[in-house]
């Protein structure tokens, strides 16, 4: 990490502590070297004000005095490169909600992001312009629905709306208890116990229509069963897993697959031709084998051997169009 997220770390865990904390847990946080860590902790003292006190003993200790560090705060305001990150994405996902409810009701937001995110010394904003999102597979949304299917999020409240499934085209009516809002790949999806069905079901907001919030109080449904059936397998599609899938890349293809994160139980292993192997957990295999495809020949799916057949009737049938 660089110097500034050093400080804050640093910063961090000083304020947190209730003990002394010790020189070589410093350094394996701050990721530095003892010399490092000196500078950090006098430029943190010095320069900031901060009010450190070594403890006394055999082995180097740091702390925050007690009184003047309960009070003692970072100058104006500092984020890691990871909250910057968010925060600049967050305000690039206001700007592109376009326009409508939901647009106006995030503008104070966007507001104090473009505040907090000028430069306090001079008064000069950062050029934020010079962050791009870009939005891919994006949707369109209608901002109503939305915010009415939010509303009924966060006020656990039934939901009852018309919803027209992109697999079937059929149009049913639907009796929801709301769980959360997810956001994935550029678009939302209502995760909900179904009364109708009496199960867990995704629902792409995009393709829901006439929603009303009913009276009755939501069910809730356990964060360790919501995960465990709409999270535990790849994609977006619910179910437990039924299998595990293993794909192996070219070693050209690997310089880009070893480094993504396809799913929270993913398993990589490196070949000794350079090549690279890919294991996950998977449920409904539309969504794997869409991903796959994408990578032409530089991929190839070993197992399970149903999981293959089924890539080679998709790889067939997409031939049959260029004959």
């Amino acid at each position: 990490m660089d110097r500034y997220e050093r400080i804050l770390t640093l910063h961090r865990l000083l304020k947190s502590a209730h003990y002394p904390v010790p020189l070589p847990r410093l350094m394996d946080e701050l990721e530095c070297s003892r010399a490092t860590l000196y500078r950090d902790i006098a430029f943190l003292r010095d320069a900031l004000g901060a009010p450190i006190e070594s403890a006394g003993g055999e082995h180097a200790a740091f702390r925050y005095e007690a009184t003047e560090g309960q009070r003692f705060e970072l100058p104006g305001l500092w984020l890691t490169s990871d909250e910057l990150a968010a925060l600049l994405a967050l305000n690039e996902l206001i700007g592109r909600s376009g326009p409508g409810v939901l647009a106006g009701a995030l503008a104070p937001f966007k507001a104090r992001i473009e505040h907090l995110l000028s430069d306090r010394a001079s008064g000069k904003a950062l050029p934020v312009e010079r962050i791009r999102v870009i939005p891919w597979g994006e949707r369109k949304l209608d901002q109503q629905v939305f915010r009415i299917t939010a509303g009924a999020v966060l006020d656990r409240k039934q939901l009852r709306f018309l919803y027209r499934a992109r697999t079937t085209n059929n149009e049913s009516k639907r009796t929801v208890s709301p769980q959360r809002l997810t956001h994935y790949r550029d678009n939302w999806y209502l995760d909900a116990w179904d009364h109708d069905r009496e199960a867990l079901r995704s629902f792409a907001v995009d393709r829901i229509a006439d929603p009303h919030t009913l009276e009755a109080a939501a069910n809730d449904v356990a964060e360790n069963e919501l995960n465990d059936l709409l999270a535990s397998s790849y994609g977006i599609f619910a179910g437990k897993p039924k299998a595990w899938a293993t794909i192996r890349f070219s070693a050209h293809a690997a310089r880009w697959v070893a480094d993504e994160h396809w799913h929270s139980q993913q398993k990589g292993t490196w070949l000794t031709d350079g090549r690279y192997e890919l294991q996950l957990p998977y449920s409904n295999s539309r969504e794997l084998l869409m991903d796959v495809l994408k990578y032409g020949p530089d991929a190839e799916i070993v197992a399970p051997l149903p999981l293959r057949e089924e890539m080679k009737i998709m790889l067939q049938l997409a031939l049959t169009g260029y004959q």
